[in-house]
């Protein structure tokens, strides 16, 4: 059996999906494996230097090996930048984690992403970047 590992960006108390990924610090991944039950997500909390945002892919980072990403916002820069980590960026609306999560396993469409004004710039930002 393949092992699926998805992260979902949260707040600092692991309850709602949070927007603008390149500066989520609080993750919860999930190792997803078919016919299995979903085992307590480990909690990943990024120190700044780790943040997409800031980090340098100068060495190992906690997110490398997620497959899929679940967040409520993100730039074309972060998208472009986790693809290269070899995880899909997964955008939505809903706010509940664990729903959230049930969503991707099930192969259901997630909500459209809610307006976030930071996503606008970090569209602008995105044009310049080194990703």
């Amino acid at each position: 059996m393949s092992t699926t590992t998805i992260a979902i960006a949260v707040d600092a108390h692991g309850l709602r999906v949070v927007g603008h990924a390149g500066q989520a610090r609080h993750w919860l991944v999930y190792a997803c494996e078919p016919g299995r039950a979903l085992s307590e997500p480990e909690r990943v909390v990024l120190d700044k230097e780790q943040l997409p945002h800031h980090f340098k892919d100068d060495g190992p980072h906690p997110l490398h090996g997620v497959n899929v990403m679940v967040v409520g916002s993100a730039g074309d820069g972060f998208i472009r930048h986790m693809a290269a980590w070899g995880a899909t960026v997964l955008l939505t609306g809903e706010t509940d984690p664990r729903a959230a999560l049930e969503a991707v396993l099930a192969g259901q469409a997630l909500p459209d992403p809610r307006f976030d004004v930071t996503a606008t710039l970090c569209k602008l930002r995105d044009l310049f970047s080194r990703h």
